[in-house]
């Protein structure tokens, strides 16, 4: 660790002096270290230091090869998400730097499919990689779009020639029919036969890591990679790193952009109802401020996050933070002429039916619409559904996650449960089971709308934004 960083606390600042002198395997364990100690937490703070560090790692990258450039950064990646997993954040910003290097070499060789079976000696018919695309509107997650391109048993095509209804059923569609034989196996003839499994052993298919020619898909991806990146004559490192820039500079602009809609969604002699200490719905309602007047109630989040609550209403700095961890303080909302009511959280449904619209910040949206946010969301947002309040959620697109909640209790962070019971009252400890989870799970139905740096989306409508910052190749690192 350089000298120069040692007069600091650890944390983010500190971090990013230290990428300046240090270089990038040195750089990934103070980062881990920071992670695993929580010098380094929340999504922002989390991806501004991702960002930063990828861009180190690919500046000190030597070479052209696009293969070996991802499977180094899906290296640093898998470090980095496994020192602290509840911080999806990074996790996402790893994937959009994976994404930048397929997008350098397919912007430069115009079709991404080119080349991708020069060294397989597979029928084209055969390889699920290399199916046209459908000139429709059919999303690329939907099994439609498979089903679409499924190539037609010559024996069905006969038949619909010669009569206008099928005196057969299809073949079901698998992960895995385009590898099975198209006149092997027998065509279901009854419902009784759906799970039979047929007699010709030609028939099995491999499995779903394997490929007709015995590689698996993950290498079959780098061989695209590395072919692709021969036959180009670009600068991938300086583009890739172009683009981290661009990342950053979203990273910054993000909450002003949200920010910039503000007026489209308050409007004047509302109550807004909101909790924790966000500054993205700080901005966002200092900016419907200058042209609006409106009252927040804003409730405490009690015990984990009421200090820096009260901090951020009275003076626009967060009270807990340190100086070198914090950005310039703004002006708080009572100085711009809202009035502002600070309640605690049992009292949050008993006022719910005077609030018009409530806005919640969030630590990570997940890809079926729903949410991670600080303790205390998932009741405002029950109570706002019960009395038909609509819910807002502001969130920057990086936070966007494509990784789906199947076990909602990984996610949940928990506290010092000293906060809730001072361990002082040990007679009342010992008989009492005391949790302080830090974040709440907030269902995908109980949110009505999600404003990012891009705009308002309905949640249902996350997966398209899923699909077009994010491969299918890099979900899993």
């Amino acid at each position: 660790m350089a000298q120069g960083i040692t007069q600091l606390a650890p944390g983010l600042i500190s971090f990013l002096k230290s990428l300046k002198t240090t270089p990038a395997d040195p750089s990934v364990e103070h980062l881990i270290s920071l992670l695993k100690r929580r010098q380094i937490r929340n999504s922002r703070p989390c991806a501004i230091a991702t960002t930063a560090l990828m861009l180190r790692v690919v500046g000190e990258f030597k070479g052209r090869d696009a293969a070996k450039l991802v499977e180094r950064i899906r290296q640093v990646g898998r470090r980095l998400t496994a020192a602290q997993p509840r911080e999806v954040v990074v996790g996402n910003i790893v994937r959009r730097v994976l994404g930048l290097v397929r997008e350098v070499l397919d912007d430069n060789t115009g079709d991404s499919h080119t080349g991708s079976d020069a060294g397989h000696n597979t029928p084209t018919h055969h390889d699920s990689m290399t199916r046209p695309t459908l000139s429709s509107s059919i999303s690329t997650f939907s099994p439609l779009r498979h089903a679409a391109a499924e190539p037609m048993d010559a024996s069905m095509t006969s038949e619909m020639s010669d009569s206008s209804e099928f005196n057969r059923r299809p073949p079901l569609l698998t992960s895995h029919t385009s590898y099975a034989p198209t006149t092997s196996a027998p065509l279901v003839n009854s419902l009784f036969g759906l799970f039979s499994q047929p007699d010709d052993s030609n028939a099995s298919t491999p499995t779903g890591a394997a490929s007709p020619d015995g590689k698996s898909a993950h290498s079959l991806n780098l061989e695209r990679l590395a072919d692709l990146s021969r036959s180009t004559n670009i600068d991938l490192k300086s583009e890739v790193m172009d683009g981290i820039r661009e990342l950053q500079d979203e990273l910054e602009q993000s909450d002003e952009q949200i920010a910039g809609v503000a007026l489209e969604h308050i409007h004047s002699n509302e109550i807004i109802l909101t909790h924790t200490a966000s500054t993205t719905v700080q901005k966002f309602l200092l900016s419907a401020a200058k042209k609006r007047k409106f009252t927040v109630v804003h409730a405490e989040t009690y015990p984990h996050d009421n200090t820096a609550t009260h901090g951020i209403l009275l003076t626009g700095r967060k009270r807990e933070t340190r100086l070198d961890e914090d950005e310039d303080p703004w002006k708080p909302l009572t100085a711009a002429g809202i009035p502002v009511y600070v309640i605690p959280d049992s009292h949050v449904f008993a006022i719910m039916s005077r609030v018009n619209k409530v806005i919640l910040a969030t630590h990570t949206v997940l890809a079926n619409g729903g949410l991670v946010a600080a303790a205390g969301a998932h009741m405002i947002a029950k109570a706002a559904k019960e009395h038909r309040t609509p819910v807002v959620v502001l969130s920057g697109v990086y936070k966007l996650s494509p990784v789906y909640p199947f076990d909602i209790d990984e996610l949940i962070e928990y506290g010092d449960a000293g906060r809730v019971v001072p361990y002082e009252d040990g007679e009342f400890v010992d008989k009492v089971d005391v949790e302080h989870p830090l974040y709440d799970y907030v269902p995908a139905d109980l949110v009505d709308l999600y404003i990012t740096n891009l705009g308002g989306h309905a949640p249902s409508y996350l997966y398209r934004i899923v699909a077009d910052h994010y491969h299918t190749e890099d979900i899993t690192l």
